[in-house]
């Protein structure tokens, strides 16, 4: 019997390999994956951790969750279980199909927030890229959002949509705050971009809401996201301004929220508006054109942006690049949700849109670029540059709580200003006389159209004193 035990066994080579694999396999299941996912995941710990120590406001719980365990919870919804019912029903489909739609839906929304790729990689990149092209202002945190940081409420940032850079700005200055859920269009979901946006938290949504079961699965989801208490920044206005202004708001996620709000017992929201503007907008041509042809539609020329890429390049190489002037932030005055739904209304959603983007408006920085085009976008002819100046030089001096916080005197910021149109080709000076080339009127307008309900209050309030003064 030892002798039969401890004799050779002949196999083929194949055979040999194909049980070594299978070993591995089982090894690294059983014995690696599990020991790597635990050193992980303590170290994830760890981190979280340390920045919650930091933190204004610390992360949350449910930003936290694995994934999956997320999805499971929102596709197991009974809300959304009964509108995935509904929706066989209305499709004449079994429920198992629709369930599966509803589970795909909920792979697109959820993301899988890592602490690591929001504060090594997402905010690092936003600092770098918010710092290398613009001059970045942010307006002091006023006392409210403090509090609304210290507090237990879920708070939801509501900004207008002035450019990509949006995202990337907001994220570098609320970096000591908070971590920031964003709720992200289609754009994002290009690879690689989408494996890093959905790492940094945000989620997808699509503008144009396939059908009742896709709005279901994505309110539960909102609604499961706030009474976790995450932080959220959206943008109602739905896209990226087209002519420069703050426009309505689409009232879909702000319904979400509202449909699923406890005044009584549930957590509170505190909506905290957001101002931006910026003296050059990355996409200000794409989004002038858009305007003009009334079809909002961006298409990416690949030869522009590879041209783009190596003219850059060659400007930080050669230290001939010049920054793209201010990048500023206001924030407006935080409203409570349970405040607001105190009152008695009949449509408490389109009635809170306008109020909050009211909030917007009333705090867009003025910044020094808007100024200079709507002096030049309501010229007739010529201007001597001397005037120009002088006349900007007026209006940076006059300040205000809106206006920027200025780096240089205001007769530099001018001159920076009138170098920046000289440079982009906007006007020319022809003997001392400054005219806008042709085909410029539409993006001067865009610029000043982002500021002008500003200059248009000053304009009344100084007719107002003239008309005082005379009599």
């Amino acid at each position: 019997m030892l002798a039969v035990m401890t004799s050779p066994v002949t196999l083929p080579l194949w055979l040999l390999l194909l049980i070594l694999a299978f070993a591995a396999v089982t090894f690294a299941s059983h014995f690696l994956f599990p020991s790597v996912r635990w050193f992980l995941r303590r170290r994830a710990e760890k981190v979280v951790a340390r920045l919650n120590t930091r933190l204004t406001r610390p992360i949350e719980p449910f930003k936290l969750l694995k994934r999956q365990d997320t999805i499971q919870r929102l596709i197991y919804d009974p809300r959304v279980v009964e509108a995935v019912a509904e929706h066989a029903r209305e499709n004449g489909m079994r429920e198992d199909v629709a369930f599966q739609v509803a589970h795909r839906y909920a792979r697109e929304i959820v993301p899988s927030f890592s602490a690591t790729t929001y504060f090594g990689v997402a905010v690092r990149l936003a600092r770098l890229l918010a710092r290398a092209f613009y001059r970045v202002r942010s307006a002091p945190m006023p006392a409210e959002l403090a509090e609304a940081l210290a507090s237990d409420a879920a708070l939801v940032f509501v900004m207008n949509h002035r450019s990509n850079m949006d995202y990337v700005l907001v994220i570098h200055l609320a970096a000591e705050q908070s971590t920031l859920s964003f709720a992200a269009g289609e754009w994002a979901r290009v690879w690689p971009l989408g494996a890093l946006v959905r790492g940094a938290g945000a989620y997808f949504v699509h503008r144009r809401s396939r059908n009742a079961l896709y709005r279901r699965v994505m309110a539960r989801y909102v609604q499961m996201a706030i009474n976790g208490g995450v932080a959220q920044a959206i943008f109602p206005e739905g896209g990226l301004s087209l002519d420069g202004r703050v426009g309505l708001p689409k009232l879909g996620l702000l319904h979400y929220i509202i449909e699923d709000f406890d005044r009584e017992n549930g957590r509170d929201v505190i909506f905290v508006p957001v101002a931006l503007n910026y003296d050059r907008v990355l996409e200000d041509r794409v989004l002038v054109r858009a305007a003009t042809s009334g079809k909002r539609k961006f298409r990416l020329r690949l030869r522009s942006v590879i041209r783009y890429f190596f003219r850059h390049a060659w400007q930080r190489l050669t230290g001939t690049f010049v920054k793209f002037g201010y990048a500023a932030v206001e924030y407006g005055e935080p409203l409570s949700l349970r405040k607001f739904t105190a009152r008695s209304r009949k449509d408490p959603t389109a009635a809170l849109g306008r109020e909050l983007m009211k909030r917007v408006r009333v705090m867009v920085p003025i910044t020094p670029i808007p100024l200079l085009a709507g002096i030049l976008a309501e010229l007739d002819g010529e201007i001597r540059l001397d005037e120009l100046v002088s006349q900007l030089v007026s209006l940076l001096s006059a300040g205000g709580a809106e206006m920027v916080e200025l780096s240089e005197s205001p007769e530099t910021e001018a001159q920076l200003a009138v170098n920046h149109f000289l440079m982009r080709q906007m006007i020319e000076v022809d003997g001392g006389l400054v005219r806008v080339l042709p085909g410029n009127d539409e993006l001067l307008a865009y610029y000043a159209a982002s500021i002008e309900h500003h200059t248009n209050a000053a304009a009344a309030k100084q007719s107002k004193v003239s008309a005082t003064a005379g009599s």
